[in-house]
């Protein structure tokens, strides 16, 4: 049986040193910047001004550029043809409204802007790329704060619902302000989504807890069930039942009614005396605990493994320390929106640089952990447009509020992060890249993804902005295995919450056998079929070639060999605000 670390509980220091004042400080500031670091922003922009200012020839043409946009919207008027067209995924003026005279030259006027700008924060020579990106990003930032849709004078939807409801819709939105300010409203409270009783509501037991995780093993409902077990790492970022929602959009339950026997880790939501928690604790207590205990209740040797984003960069760190010590148990390796190569990782990537890691720290070392709404602000900014600000114009100025469903219930069910662990995954992983580079240690020794030797399913969707399909592409590139690659329409969570029978969906699937050559992405999609409907049958039938066959199910834990059932699932760590 594998040993898993001892967890450390943190102590706080009995006085301050000098530089802890500094801290302290950084931590403050945390509080009104969502954990981004000022002087990395003023940075990023001295460099683009810097560079831009020693450019009088770009300069030019920009301010021929600025005078070509009023131009533009002369010929905008006399021709609607000349119409600059928003982007697919920008539907702030999608309503018909915004075609009527003068909403239309507004909202025009306000895309060439964008366009304008988007051309002056790039292409600046000399000016390093990554503070070019931020520089652009911010731009955007405030550009989608000034959008005229936001402006309620300016929007003709909200002018529209103002005069037929006689600003019924501003009294509506200012009862929604109060109650999401108090917290009245919250989707995870709606009574139509309770944790066990509608969400998370497969049956099951938790057949092991320790100081980190829960581990659910769920009850069977087919008489035989397949073999080997099936053992599900979500990432700690979210709750684990973003896979066991409500029944028809569980994948979990999925799994379970087509014969599998499913384990999943259900990670304890850490407060400040968990902060020095490391990445290897989760590997230890977390993914080698498990799998002593499903092979222990099972009487199985091998086990199939998935991991959903964070869940399965810890599983890959894992599986490459297995192989390399020699421990076989492991019978495939499943990645769903995993990153293992962090060279392309989005936008994400705005926010890793040394000093912004350094003030992330201090705001994390202050509390303990970074908390969830510092978390949440992070994901917002990177779509501000859809979560952010039309949430805000639906919601308060037209008065309007979203059907709960789920999703959002789990969304709104946040978690936080210790501070040791989080500083070491974005340093070794986003900032120095240490996995895919043959430098990350476990027990004192680099690991390498090449030395997994299993069959491998991986997962990307088209939309992701948490793990872009690229970034998690480059999977294949770091082992020389057989690997699947399976690309689903969707985002992070929308693409992997994917059951059949959903419209609008597609899948593009490529096999590489083992010693295959390398299938650059672009390739990828050129000649990977495109099919109608969900991805889950398809990793299902995977999964099925790679099983040994029926058998009686397991029992719900094992009392005799240390794995007595606890408690029905969901459990209680999942429980924890």
């Amino acid at each position: 049986m594998t040993q898993a670390t001892p967890i450390r509980v943190a102590t706080v220091p009995a006085a301050l040193e000098p530089d802890d004042l500094d801290r302290l400080l950084h931590a403050a500031e945390g509080k009104w910047t969502l954990g981004l670091s000022p002087a990395s922003l003023w940075l990023a922009g001295l460099d683009w001004a810097i560079h831009l200012a020693n450019a009088p020839q770009r300069r030019l043409k920009l301010t021929v550029d600025f005078l070509e946009q009023g131009l533009a919207l002369m010929r905008i008027m006399g021709d609607a043809s000349e119409a600059v067209v928003a982007p697919p995924a920008d539907h702030r003026f999608s309503d018909p409204s915004w075609q009527k005279f003068p909403f239309n030259l507004v909202y025009q006027s306000f895309l060439l802007q964008e366009r304008w700008w988007a051309r002056a924060t790039s292409g600046t020579r000399g000016t390093d790329p990554a503070n070019e990106r931020r520089v652009a990003f911010s731009a955007r930032q405030w550009l989608d704060m000034l959008s005229p849709s936001n402006l309620p004078w300016l929007n003709p939807e909200v002018i529209q619902a103002t005069l037929e409801s006689g600003g019924r819709n501003f009294s509506d939105g200012f009862a929604n302000l109060v109650a999401d300010l108090s917290l009245i409203v919250h989707p995870a409270d709606q009574p139509d989504f309770t944790i066990g009783r509608d969400l998370a509501c497969t049956p099951g037991k938790v057949v092991l807890r320790n100081a980190l995780i829960e581990l659910i093993q769920y009850s069977p409902l087919t008489p035989q069930v397949k073999a080997p077990p099936l053992l599900i790492v979500p990432a700690w970022i979210m709750k684990y039942y973003i896979l066991d929602l409500s029944p028809g959009n569980s994948l979990i339950r999925t799994l379970v009614a087509q014969g599998f026997t499913v384990f999943c880790i259900s990670w304890r939501n850490p407060d400040a005396r968990q902060s020095e928690l490391t990445l290897d604790d989760y590997r230890a207590s977390g993914v080698m605990a498990a799998l002593d205990a499903v092979g222990a209740i099972t009487g199985s040797d091998k086990v199939h493994a998935c991991g959903y984003c964070l869940g399965g960069t810890l599983l890959t760190i894992a599986a490459a320390a297995m192989a390399r010590d020699g421990d076989q148990r492991l019978a495939s390796v499943t990645l769903l929106a995993a990153q293992t190569d962090f060279t392309e990782a989005g936008e994400l990537q705005l926010f890793i640089s040394e000093g912004q890691l350094a003030f992330l720290e201090d705001v994390m070392w202050a509390k303990g952990t970074l908390s969830s709404g510092q978390m949440a602000g992070a994901f917002q900014l990177l779509r501000s447009n859809d979560l952010i600000w039309s949430r805000m114009v639906k919601s308060y100025f037209l008065g309007r509020r979203d059907q709960p469903n789920d999703l959002m219930a789990w969304n709104s069910d946040a978690t936080r992060m210790p501070f040791r662990m989080h500083a070491e995954y974005l340093r070794r992983m986003f900032l120095d890249n240490d996995l895919a580079e043959g430098r990350f240690p476990v027990g004192g020794r680099p690991v390498s993804i090449d030395d997994i030797s299993l069959p491998i399913f991986m997962v990307g969707t088209e939309t992701d902005h948490v793990a872009p399909w690229r970034s998690v592409y480059k999977m294949t590139l770091l082992n020389k295995g057989d690997i699947t690659f399976a690309l689903t329409s969707g985002g992070h969570n929308g693409g992997i919450v994917n059951p059949p029978g959903q419209p609008h969906r597609h899948v593009r699937i490529l096999e590489r056998r083992q010693g295959g050559h390398y299938i650059g992405p672009d390739e990828f999609l050129a000649t990977a079929n495109c099919h109608e409907g969900s991805w889950w049958p398809a990793w299902m039938h995977w999964l099925d070639k790679l099983c040994a066959g029926l058998q009686p199910p397991p029992p719900l834990g094992a009392p005799a060999k240390g794995y007595p059932a606890l408690a029905d699932a969901p459990g209680s760590y999942v429980l924890v605000k």
